[in-house]
């Protein structure tokens, strides 16, 4: 009982605190900075595939990471999302693309915003190195998504290989296969909410810090998509009724909305649970401004 009481003190605790914080206001920030972000992100990505000679691979990465929205949100964008990667683009090194870079990065800058806010931790760092950082991001989550597409490129052809030397094994288990290389898209969820928490906002937290919040993001969000994507199945047509042309952008919006809200909450969550297990006289800001032994001490 005291162990639920605990718990219940932290989500009501981060609750407060996310609307302290300006939560809604903040999520809504990430959600039109991560739309805004989402089409010049695609040019660099078919502007790399054209640069390592298989546009086909941004196709395939823009698959993956669709892959894990609603598929009534990801349908709604499909059509503008093709036109953008069947547009021939060779200026990966021109003012255009180095333009791109820079506008996509501007999401990245939205979730710094919002965990530096939950975390409590005050930005001193120049802000041409964080753009910097954020740039570097962006591209690192192009070239990840080009390398994930990669592998699922290759997957049917190591089945096939597969097949024909262990046609047992491969037969039973083929769906686990298949299952196992879209898990890669999780997989790279994870690890990308790992290094946002852990080293985007100032300050740092331990691993075991971050994982609450973590863990909420993923299972929130899961849910999230779920419910919405019921929602829009029997209500999609008022979308299109109030907003008309405009649908398909307000759909993905909302959605952006929900799950930039679950993001911002696991933050406050996170800062929520190690306020908690502070020493009297320590502050949020201190135990993430200290080495952990300092901070004990």
């Amino acid at each position: 009982m005291k162990q639920l009481r605990y718990v219940v003190d932290v989500v009501i605790d981060a609750f407060y605190t996310f609307l302290a914080d300006d939560g809604w206001a903040i999520a809504s920030h990430i959600a039109l900075s991560t739309l805004m972000a989402l089409f010049p992100f695609l040019i660099v990505l078919t502007s790399l595939a054209g640069f390592f000679g298989s546009k086909e691979l941004a196709d395939q990465a823009v698959g993956l990471l669709l892959n894990v929205w609603p598929q009534q949100v990801a349908d709604t964008l499909t059509g503008e999302i093709h036109d953008v990667l069947t547009t021939t683009r060779g200026d990966i090194l021109t003012i255009g693309a180095v333009l791109a870079v820079y506008f996509a990065s501007n999401g990245v800058e939205a979730l710094r915003v919002a965990l530096n806010r939950a975390y409590a931790m005050p930005e001193l760092r120049r802000w041409y190195w964080l753009r910097l950082e954020s740039i570097g991001y962006t591209l690192v989550a192009a070239v990840t998504s080009l390398a994930m597409a990669f592998l699922i490129v290759l997957g049917p052809l190591i089945l096939e290989s597969a097949r024909r030397h262990i046609p047992f094994f491969v037969e039973s288990n083929e769906s686990l296969l298949n299952i196992a290389r879209y898990g890669i898209t999780i997989l790279a969820l994870i690890v990308a909410l790992f290094i946002l928490h852990a080293w985007l906002p100032a300050g740092r937290r331990s691993f075991l810090q971050i994982l609450p919040g973590i863990i909420f993001t993923m299972v929130a969000s899961l849910i999230s998509g779920i419910g919405f994507g019921q929602y829009l199945a029997r209500f999609a047509n008022n979308y299109v009724t109030m907003y008309a042309g405009l649908a398909s952008v307000v759909i993905a919006l909302v959605f952006l909305y929900f799950i930039a809200a679950i993001f911002v909450y696991g933050g406050e969550l996170n800062a929520a649970i190690i306020k908690s297990r502070l020493p009297r006289g320590v502050s949020l800001q201190a135990a993430q401004s200290l080495r952990p032994a300092e901070t004990r001490a």
